[in-house]
């Protein structure tokens, strides 16, 4: 089961934890900030939708900060991008316990986006660029699993000082917690190095960078990175419609305490982790697109029931499981699916493009969420976003080929711009 990581040189092996570190505590800084609507909408009087847009707000500069570091990436190195990413996100993060205000808030929280989008591009390039073709999707897909034990030390973090500590400071000490992540940087500075292809294709005339970043939108590369970029906008804008709301979906709609909220969140996170694994698996051996559309309608099923069938708390309880398992599960095929789509001179930017940009429309879900929140129920609304999100993820996964398999090469190199003569991956 676990041939491909034993299988790892002690350099990969490496390698491998410091993505999973990395991106687990950037998991951890993003979702201390969902667990805090509660208690900031009583301290500062926020509307529902005022936090929505801080949280959109974030997500928006991250797909920007994600583009860009898929550039930078591209030119600098995929193990320098990462260090600085993880720096930004925890410097910001911490920050923002500093502010006093909605506006501030916004401010501190937009400028975290930029390292929190940035870290998963460097990350899901670099794994994928130094792990065999056969088992691209199990090595990536299980990087991905580290969001769901971010997400969980934030929930177990946000449920013991909240309730140990004075609402009017409890808050603070929680993003100052944010920190933590920056001495990541010692150990990646230390032990991880960059991948042979990339170093391999540095010295050519296509080596990366803003001079190149273009060519991801030259006709041959046009399609792929359009279809690429509305997959991510599907998986992505369901997963935000839904997780960014709910701690307080428990709350107000199903007048949970925070205890059981944590309860609640755990038996998600649980079914999460299990489904990035499972989907990890999955990706490799029945195909990037198979995997893709599986988990899309398992989402569609599940986020319909949970958020508007009349289920007592029981059987919510129950329903938590498949929910994470679909909804979070999806992205485990994402980050080895664009990194066989792009050549390796503009991999990170194309990379970068195609899931920021989903991450940018995205964005705009937990907004949208919170306005029309005021016209119906949390809980419709939720679901008639996230019901959206999957179906645009149904319908553009069979657009793009299958790369299930494929080698990577420091020769794959992107074509120049207004050419034809390259074409997308062979199914």
């Amino acid at each position: 089961m676990f041939a491909w990581y034993s299988g790892f040189t002690p350099e990969q092996r490496k390698t491998f934890w410091a993505c999973y570190g990395g991106w687990a505590l950037d998991g951890m800084d993003v979702q201390l900030y969902t667990f805090l609507i509660p208690t900031l909408t009583v301290l500062w009087s926020m509307s529902q939708a005022e936090a929505g847009v801080i949280a959109s707000s974030a997500l928006i500069t991250s797909a920007v900060g994600g583009w860009l570091t898929g550039i930078l990436a591209d030119r600098y190195g995929r193990v320098r991008m990462l260090q600085v990413t993880i720096l930004w996100y925890s410097l910001f993060t911490a920050a923002s316990g500093l502010t006093n205000s909605f506006t501030e808030l916004l401010i501190v929280r937009s400028l975290q986006g930029f390292g929190f989008g940035g870290e998963w591009t460097a990350g899901a390039v670099l794994m994928g660029e130094i792990v065999q073709a056969r088992h691209r999707g199990k090595a990536v897909g299980t990087l991905q699993s580290g969001w769901a034990l971010g997400w969980a030390l934030a929930a177990l973090l946000s449920t013991f000082i909240l309730t140990q500590l004075p609402m009017e400071w409890g808050w603070r000490v929680l993003f100052f917690m944010g920190a933590t992540p920056a001495l990541m940087l010692l150990f990646i500075r230390r032990h991880v190095r960059e991948p042979a292809i990339f170093l391999r294709s540095r010295g050519t005339p296509h080596a990366g960078g803003l001079a190149q970043a273009h060519l991801i939108f030259a006709p041959a590369l046009l399609r792929t990175t359009v279809l690429g970029a509305l997959v991510s906008t599907g998986a992505l804008g369901g997963y935000y419609a839904l997780m960014t709301w709910l701690p307080t979906y428990l709350r107000l709609e199903r007048g949970l305490t925070i205890f059981s909220s944590g309860l609640y969140l755990g038996v998600i996170i649980a079914g999460a982790f299990a489904g990035y694994l499972v989907s990890a698996y999955l990706a490799d051996a029945i195909g990037r697109r198979r995997n893709f559309l599986l988990f899309a309608l398992g989402s569609l099923v599940i986020v319909a029931g949970y958020t508007h069938a009349p289920f007592g708390n029981e059987a919510m309880l129950v329903l938590g499981f498949p929910l994470g398992f679909f909804s979070l599960g999806v992205f485990s095929g994402i980050g080895p699916f664009l990194t066989e789509l792009f050549p390796t001179g503009v991999r990170a930017s194309g990379q970068g493009f195609s899931y920021n940009f989903g991450r940018a429309m995205g964005a705009l879900f937990p907004a949208l969420v919170g306005f029309l929140s005021a016209t119906m129920t949390l809980g419709q609304a939720i679901g008639v976003f996230a019901g959206a999100a999957y179906a645009m993820l149904v319908l553009a996964a069979y657009g793009l080929p299958e790369t299930n398999g494929k080698e990577l090469a420091p020769g794959d190199r992107p074509i120049p711009l207004g050419t034809g003569a390259h074409s997308p991956p062979a199914s």
